[in-house]
């Protein structure tokens, strides 16, 4: 299913065969939090900017529109009209952001609904349900998110549970796979690695995920309050654990250097809303740094956001029209800046599968972050 195609030190070049087609590793899969794009982008945008793989969230499509109704439309993949492969989170990360609205038990968790307030069970089994009903490519495991600062008590508790978790998405996956009325019968599950800051339970919680033998593994609890440094070694710490023969996905992550980082340590998957959620404030991401449209030197500034860019927006519109489209506050300038941002990582993203197959990606990280501080 994972084909390792070229390997420079721990940095991996590869194919991951689903039943929506080869995702191309490394690859930075573009966050649909509720089946969109934020920023009025649509499936024809994203296969014009090269996007592999489309990552919707599991807790809100369950809210809002619902999983049963999704599952009644024939599937996400039918309900969004996007035929590459889509990656659904299992709501795990819910109940790291939604603190205050959550109970967690060994059953599952309790949550109050972020919309309405009614009350939501999602545990292993349901989660499950959940993603098979929308019928993703790649479904997540259930899990807990620590923050990364969390007691270590704490911390190695909620881990014990998480592997508990597993198990029981794992039997419940395999249960769903084989019914009748499964809409994607060959869905994948990946495990989510945690452990917050402390190596040790990183390492031991890797080597029991791994014996379980899924379709991949992602590092997850990142990027949620330590240190880019923190982040960097716990990766080195615990990608060696993980399967070699299987992706490694660390989810949430991130900017442009975290990613050539992160590839240079055995990642292979990514996802972040920076691109979206800046691109939604005029804060554009080009290979001289990034830029803020908002700024009054763009007033007069007749250039498209990055010469030599093929994105949507850079060729036919200026840095003054867009400029001007968001203190307008007309959606066409969220739109332009959204569809640029994606677009840089995903070129970034071919970037290094490039150099990868040349046997050059430390010379690529190298000119790449270089130039990235130029402005």
């Amino acid at each position: 299913m994972f084909r390792l195609l070229k390997q420079e030190g721990r940095a991996k070049r590869g194919e991951f065969h689903t039943v929506h087609g080869v995702i191309q590793t490394p690859v930075f899969m573009n966050v649909g939090t509720a089946a969109a794009i934020k920023g009025a982008v649509s499936t024809q945008d994203l296969e014009e900017i090269h996007t592999q793989v489309e990552l919707s969230n599991t807790y809100h499509l369950h809210v809002r529109p619902g999983d049963k109704i999704i599952k009644q439309l024939g599937g996400l993949h039918r309900f969004m009209s996007w035929d590459r492969p889509i990656l659904t989170d299992s709501g795990g990360f819910q109940v790291f952001s939604l603190a205050g609205l959550r109970k967690i038990k060994e059953e599952g968790v309790y949550f109050n609904s972020h919309i309405d307030g009614r009350k939501i069970f999602m545990g292993p089994e349901e989660s499950m349900q959940i993603q098979s009903n929308l019928a993703s490519t790649i479904a997540m495991a259930f899990d807990e998110c620590p923050s990364a600062r969390a007691d270590r008590t704490y911390v190695k508790n909620s881990v014990e549970r998480t592997t508990r978790w597993l198990a029981r998405c794992k039997k419940e996956m395999q249960r769903l796979n084989g019914m009748e009325d499964t809409i994607n019968k060959q869905q994948l599950l990946f495990a989510i690695n945690q452990g917050a800051v402390y190596p040790d339970i990183r390492i031991e919680h890797a080597k029991l995920i791994s014996e379980l033998e899924l379709d991949g593994y992602a590092v997850g609890g990142l990027a949620v309050g330590e240190t880019h440094e923190e982040m960097y070694h716990i990766l080195e710490e615990t990608i060696p654990f993980l399967p070699k023969d299987k992706p490694v996905y660390l989810m949430g992550v991130g900017t442009p250097a975290n990613i050539l980082e992160s590839v240079e340590r055995g990642v292979d998957f990514f996802d972040c809303v920076y691109p979206t959620r800046n691109g939604r404030h005029g804060h554009l991401y080009t290979n001289r740094g990034k830029i803020n449209l908002f700024n009054a030197k763009y007033e007069l500034d007749s250039r498209p956001i990055e010469e030599g860019c093929n994105c949507p927006a850079c060729r036919r519109y200026s840095r003054a029209y867009i400029r001007h489209l968001l203190k307008a506050k007309e959606m066409l300038g969220m739109r332009l800046c959204v569809l640029h941002n994606l677009y840089f990582y995903n070129t970034m993203m071919e970037e290094i599968r490039d150099a990868l197959d040349a046997g050059e990606f430390a010379a690529y990280k190298k000119q790449k972050l270089q130039s990235m501080s130029q402005d």
